[in-house]
Parts: C-alpha cells; sequence; structure tokens
C-alpha cells in the first residue's frame, strides 16, 4: 500500500468514527419502590438529559446483592424507602459519600445524611386511618392513644415487624423510653381486633368492612386508593388524622436515594440525583405519589393539602435510625405479631 493509499485509508477511518454517534449516557437504579412509582420520574429525566436509566427492581436482599457483587455491581444508584433501609445500605460499605451544592440547596438537613451518605427525596406521615361512621372527630389524636382500653377489638394493623411500624416504635422509644414503650405496645396489642396482617391498604378495606375502626397507614396510600376504582370505596370510608407523639409531632419518614462505591456512571448517576430533588421531579412525586416534596417550595398535590397541615415530629431521621434494632427487639419479645 502506497503512503498515499494509507492516508487516505486513515482519514476515511477517522471521518467514518466521526460519522457514529457517541456512546448513550446510562444509570443503572437498584430500586426497592414499585416501578410504577418511579418510573414517570425516569422517563422525564431521560426526556431532558437524553441518559438512559436502567432499573433492577430489589425487593428483598439488596444489601446482601450489593455486597457480593462488590466492585463488580453494575448499580450507579440505590433507591428505597424507610430511613432504617438507608442506614443499612450505608453500615454495609457499600456506598459513596456525595459532596453537591444542588444537591445540599434542595435538600433540608434533616433529611439528608451529614457525610452526605444519603439523600431524602421525599417524606411521608405515618397516619391514623379512622372510621367516618364509628370514630368522631377528635376521638384519637396521638399515638400513645392507640393504647387506650377504649379501641379494645377496634385496632387493625399490618405487621408490625414491619419496617414502617418498627421505625414508628423507634421513635417512640426516642420519646418515651423503652419500659414506656413496652407498655405501649403491649397495650396496642390488647386493642387489636384480629391478628395483623396484609398491607397499609388492607387495613383500610377491613374497616371498609366493619372490622376494625382504626388503623395505621402512610398518607401516600390514600392517594393510590382514591385513584384506584377497586378501593376508592375503601378510602371513602375513612378520615386521615395526623396524631402526634405527647410533646411531639406527627412521626415522618422518607424515601431516598445513595450512590453506590462501584457506581460505574457516576457522572450520570450525580445528574440523576440532582434532578431528583429538582422541582420538576419533586412536582411529579407529589402529583404522581402523593407524597411530600422535600424541597421547600413545592406544594404538596390538591388531594393531600384537602387532609389539612399538620407538625412534622422533630426527631432527626438519623436518631430513629440508631434506636431501629432495640425497637424491633422490643416489638418480638412482646410478640406482636403472634
Amino acid at each position: 500500500m502506497t503512503l498515499r493509499q494509507t492516508l487516505t485509508l486513515g482519514t476515511a477511518l477517522c471521518l467514518s468514527a466521526a460519522a457514529l454517534p457517541a456512546l448513550a449516557e446510562e444509570v443503572n437504579v437498584y430500586s426497592h419502590r414499585q416501578p410504577e412509582l418511579v418510573q414517570p420520574l425516569f422517563d422525564a429525566f431521560t426526556k431532558a438529559t437524553g441518559i438512559a436509566v436502567n432499573v433492577a427492581f430489589v425487593d428483598k436482599g439488596m444489601v446482601e446483592r450489593l455486597v457480593a457483587e462488590g466492585d463488580r455491581s453494575p448499580a450507579d444508584l440505590v433507591m428505597t424507602v424507610d430511613i432504617a433501609r438507608l442506614t443499612q445500605v450505608v453500615e454495609a460499605g457499600v456506598t459513596q459519600s456525595v459532596e453537591d451544592p444542588a444537591l445540599s440547596a434542595a435538600v433540608p438537613e434533616a433529611f439528608r445524611d451529614p457525610a452526605g451518605q444519603w439523600y431524602g427525596l421525599t417524606s411521608r406521615a405515618r397516619v391514623i386511618f379512622a372510621s367516618k361512621d364509628r370514630v368522631a372527630p377528635g376521638e384519637v389524636t396521638t399515638y400513645e392513644d392507640l393504647a387506650d382500653p377504649k379501641w379494645k377489638g377496634r385496632i387493625c394493623t399490618r405487621p408490625f415487624t414491619n419496617d414502617y411500624n418498627v421505625a414508628l416504635t423507634a421513635a417512640y422509644m426516642v420519646h418515651h423510653g423503652e419500659a414506656e414503650t413496652r407498655a405501649w405496645l403491649e397495650g396496642v396489642k390488647a386493642n387489636l381486633a384480629k391478628k395483623p396482617e396484609g398491607n397499609d391498604r388492607g387495613q383500610v378495606k377491613s374497616i371498609w368492612a366493619g372490622e376494625c375502626d382504626i388503623s395505621l397507614g402512610n398518607t401516600y396510600y390514600m392517594g393510590q386508593m382514591v385513584n384506584d376504582p377497586e378501593q376508592v370505596e375503601w378510602a371513602n370510608s375513612v378520615n386521615v388524622v395526623f396524631p402526634v407523639f405527647e410533646g411531639g409531632g406527627t412521626h415522618m419518614n422518607i424515601s431516598g436515594v445513595s450512590m453506590t462505591k462501584s457506581a460505574p456512571n457516576k457522572e450520570a448517576a450525580l445528574k440523576l440525583m440532582e434532578f431528583l430533588a429538582s422541582d420538576e421531579a419533586q412536582q411529579i412525586y407529589a402529583e404522581t405519589n402523593h407524597e411530600f416534596p422535600v424541597k421547600a417550595g413545592v406544594p404538596a398535590s390538591e388531594l393531600v393539602q384537602s387532609w389539612g397541615s399538620f407538625a412534622p415530629d422533630s426527631l432527626g431521621l438519623v436518631e430513629v435510625a440508631k434506636m431501629r434494632p432495640a425497637a424491633l427487639k422490643l416489638i418480638e419479645e412482646v410478640n406482636f405479631d403472634g
């Protein structure tokens, strides 16, 4: 091959390479959250940035999977609900600190890890669903009320070993200590109408069916029921009550995100984290999932606002998470779900 032919071939290869599209950016997410709850957010992100989001729904064994995969893990981000689950991922050593001005400005200090290991994306209140027909307004106002003997045979709940109820119990322990929390658990158990089972929406169905009068639940489940033709009748049978701790406020929990230590697409993953804390994504959370945005200035949905205002508890979520093992131990010792 002559020098001229070689140069011509080289030029052609360069032009051919330039004509090829650049490799598309992507982000890989391991999510505890159901796909239908997060897909609208990812669709909006991809539309805005051109970055694809690949989601693996990991219902159980998230930490074990990340530990087993180690540095080979394809996951860039972990999205989960409940402060305890976020803490478990961090304590397993599979996340990395993210210090980012945009995230720090958007997410209030109370809803992010001081070391940048996780950021809250939405909050939800642990409320009481009360029968419109059988519970008078103002008849139940505190979490402590649930142990009052007047509710004997009138309370339904999902298992208390569920993350949401463990977090509530942990918050109760921070407020009242171990002895009072044990007595409270025993009192609530004595008031149960039936053995704990099912999920939060199932308890509202039980109220509608007349099997009990009150139950605990996360606020966003009411939004989901109202928009479900089969469940809207259940939702219409109850009022949403924002109870408080005596001397405190309404128990809150969060959904959040962490960047994995392996994060093969770190730059794109950070863009997704920033997007999830943006006005656009926070509004999608509010309108689609009926969760409370964490970013100041982004309003809750009209439906959520219709339930009324409330005072969130001032306990730090990190403090609640630290009490989780002791709370779970108490729940098991009183055999709450037995």
